[in-house]
């Protein structure tokens, strides 16, 4: 064994090093959340549900968003691993829902990277029209799998100053909101109260549109959760996951809120050009309109910028999480060996690749348009996303049941989910809710739109057959309160069969306490 003065280099990595800091993990998923969902999509909200049926969607959207969170962070504290939801589902469900998951998370995150990078060529579109888009897609590409190729240490740090940029341009939005609200910026029209009485504001639409709205804000909120795969290269996940859990989501939920009230106050619902957006067109985003009525007449372009770099920051995030997932499905045997593999500075790079393979799905672009093949795509991923939030809140139900009725003391666990059980039955309540009714409009035109229910819900039967082909293979059954293992904080580097590297302090604490034991 080297000595600790002078050790001598390995052929073979130890595993993933834990490098990421408290401010990683809180912009990872901040970077991750914070997208074209609240730049532009947030208009969509309000111009069919009215001011006030978006404020209160991201609000009931919010609180179930929270109660996801509060499970993550119970868990995920308590087991912070890479494989995340597809480890807890594994341990506290059933195997086979396990392997399910964790494919499901891959190909949802990989196909996101893909979007992201669609959503690359119609930004940039404004500066260059001339260029063919899928220059752009490459170049992008590129970009992400360097940053993911180095080390997490690398990856953290770029991804903690693009989240920066998007939460300075989201302060600096509600600073100039307020001012005009305030009459403090001058020539700003002062409409008070008026837009929240125009047609049928507050609340326009009926319940089955605040129903299709609440879809549109929680994909914006989707990316919260990848906190949960960071927490296996975090320095102290003990206490690192709970305060990054704590702080996004009351910083996410500010920031969208705030956002919403801003753009209620000072754009009528009814205006054409909430209709109109989309990624496309960044003229018409809601942020770019209140900057322009703020007299900055460069807000189009400044804007444009800032969702470049949001996207470029979710794709990012999409890219490492999508690795990570990929990576430990490899260790616990559920997808080939040769994924498994690191490099020395401990990424998954055979994982990397894979995932970028899939992302390169963008590349449709050169043979149908952008506009059609970033639709494709955020239909695809959309519904996955969905089904690893119903997973969580079943995951840390069975979880708790389990961990109380083998006689744990909750008192020991590093974070613990308020609310219990109410928590995570709420949030699963919610969000099945807004799972099944993301196209209900496929269903009431007097005839099935089967192409477009289909685009839809292909996510729902194929993580089913995927989870029963498994039980069926495997004989998988559904695991038993008394057969449930609850391994200590101190002790998962043996549970991923030493495939995690503690950073040298971690480590040193690690050492300590199984001697003791």
């Amino acid at each position: 064994m080297p000595s600790s003065s002078a050790p001598a280099p390995r052929a073979e990595p130890a595993g993933l090093h834990r490098v990421l800091k408290a401010r990683h993990l809180s912009m990872i998923a901040i970077g991750g959340a914070i997208g074209t969902g609240l730049f532009v999509a947030s208009g969509s909200a309000i111009a069919q549900a009215g001011p006030g049926g978006a404020l209160l969607t991201y609000l009931v959207v919010g609180a179930m968003v929270y109660f996801i969170m509060t499970s993550l962070g119970e868990l995920a504290a308590f087991m912070p691993v890479a494989g995340s939801f597809s480890t807890y589902a594994s341990r506290y469900v059933e195997e086979g829902f396990g392997f399910a998951l964790g494919w499901n998370f891959w190909f949802s995150w990989a196909i996101v990277v893909a979007v992201d990078l669609v959503a690359v060529q119609l930004v940039m579109a404004y500066w260059w029209p001339g260029m063919p888009g899928i220059v752009w897609s490459l170049l992008f590409l590129l970009l992400m799998v360097g940053l993911n190729a180095f080390s997490a240490r690398g990856f953290g740090e770029s991804e903690y100053w693009f989240a920066l940029i998007k939460v300075v341009a989201v302060i600096g939005f509600i600073v100039t909101g307020v001012a005009m609200l305030l009459g403090i910026v001058r020539g700003a029209e002062n409409v008070g109260f008026s837009n929240w009485h125009t047609g049928e504001a507050p609340f326009a639409g009926s319940f089955a549109t605040l129903i299709g709205v609440a879809m549109i804000v929680a994909y914006s909120f989707q990316g919260t959760e990848l906190v949960g795969v960071a927490a296996g290269e975090s320095e102290d996940p003990k206490r690192n996951v709970p305060r990054a859990v704590r702080q996004v989501f009351w910083r996410i939920l500010l920031f969208y809120v705030l956002a919403i009230v801003v753009i209620g106050f000072l754009i009528p619902y009814t205006d054409p050009h909430l209709l109109r957006s989309e990624v496309s067109d960044i003229a018409v985003s809601p942020f770019t309109l209140v900057f322009q009525r703020a007299g900055l007449l460069s807000a189009a372009t400044v804007m444009n910028a800032v969702i470049l770099t949001s996207v470029l920051s979710a794709g990012n995030s999409g890219m490492y999480a999508a690795t990570r997932m990929l990576f430990n499905l490899a260790v616990e045997g559920k997808a080939p060996r040769a994924l498994a593999r690191l490099t020395r500075a401990g990424v998954p790079f055979n994982a990397l690749m894979c995932t970028t393979a899939l992302a390169c799905l963008c590349l449709f672009s050169a043979i149908f348009s952008p506009q059609v093949v970033y639709i494709w795509l955020l239909n695809t991923a959309g519904m996955t996303e969905f089904i690893v939030w119903l997973s969580i809140a079943v995951c840390h139900y069975r979880f708790r049941r389990g961990y109380v009725l083998q006689g744990h003391d909750l008192a020991r666990l590093p974070y613990r989910a308020g609310l219990f059980p109410f928590g995570p039955l709420i949030a699963f309540v919610l969000c099945l809710l807004i799972t099944l009714g993301q196209n209900y409009q496929a269903f009431t035109q007097g005839r099935i739109d089967w192409g477009g229910a289909i685009a839809t819900y292909i996510g729902i039967p194929l993580f089913l057959l995927t989870w029963l082909g498994y039980r069926l293979v495997k004989k998988s059954r559904f695991v038993r309160w008394r057969e449930m293992r609850f391994v200590a904080n101190e002790d998962l580097p043996a549970v991923q069969n030493s495939n995690v590297q503690e950073s040298p302090s971690a480590s040193r604490h690690t050492r300590t306490r199984a001697s003791e034991a």
